[in-house]
């Protein structure tokens, strides 16, 4: 099961990509969208988030219904990978039943850490406040008992965090927002065995974050020292290829499979 990043979807090209490798290596896949993404958009009223994840555990719960025999491995990209995390620990041993392996790209497990050097590349926010700001725009026209919305072309992400993903996801504000969707909290419960790729000069996760994170026997962590967000190029002919990060991948799913 392959889970998207901010503003991401089953469309995303890294997404697609691995689904294809996947398939053609007989494994069965599953581009899952979060709330109101890809194929999923006009399905919900509220806008997915980073505590959202009990919505990707329900998904697993009918993917094991429907495939009780076959062994399932998550795998989460960015905030994906933080949900991802963030479920296999507030799950802890329960997660077994469901689920045997999972494994986090570049997960922002302190949320307002990342946010804060997200907002510090006027690059990076003025993307994702676009499509963030489509998105609800979108769900506001949509859903006719849903009040209008205006969202500011000046809004900063950490402002619409703040006034609007933060309130509609039950929190007082941002702040309590970012404790509660960060998954570094809740590495030491993970219980299966799970996988962590960083890079350090990702532009976006801080793995430094990781000094204050107590990390399990079941949790392994690799961190390369180039890789950015997502990207982990390598050189075609040489060990990994030209996609560095997919024979990463391709080990840890592999690896210890019956």
């Amino acid at each position: 099961v392959l889970v998207h990043g901010l503003c991401g979807s089953h469309k995303s090209p890294h997404i697609i990509r691995l689904a294809k490798k996947l398939y053609q290596k007989g494994i069965r896949t599953i581009r899952l969208n979060l709330r109101g993404c890809g194929s999923g958009r006009g399905h919900a009223k509220r806008m997915y988030h980073a505590e959202a994840s009990d919505d990707v555990w329900q998904a697993l719960k009918e993917i094991k219904r429907d495939t009780p025999h076959s062994s399932l491995t998550v795998i989460g990209f960015s905030l994906g990978g933080n949900i991802t995390l963030k479920m296999a620990g507030e799950n802890g041993e329960k997660a077994k039943d469901i689920i045997d392996k999972v494994i986090a790209i570049n997960p922002p497990i302190d949320m307002h850490s990342s946010i804060r050097l997200l907002s510090s590349t006027r690059l990076y926010e003025r993307f994702f406040m676009h499509s963030l700001k489509a998105a609800a725009e979108y769900c506001h026209e949509f859903f006719e008992d849903l009040p209008p919305i205006e969202i500011p072309h000046s809004m900063t992400l950490l402002e619409f965090i703040d006034l609007y993903i933060a309130p509609q996801a039950g929190f007082a504000n941002g702040k309590d927002y970012y404790h509660a969707c960060s998954s570094g909290r809740l590495i030491s419960s993970i219980a299966i065995e799970s996988h962590i790729l960083f890079a350090r000069d990702d532009p976006i996760v801080d793995c430094n974050v990781l000094d204050s994170v107590t990390v399990p026997d079941t949790v392994n962590i690799l961190i390369t020292e180039q890789g950015g967000h997502l990207g982990y190029l390598g050189i075609p002919g040489q060990k990994g290829g030209f996609h560095w990060m997919d024979s990463v991948l391709f080990q840890w799913i592999f690896e210890n499979r019956e």
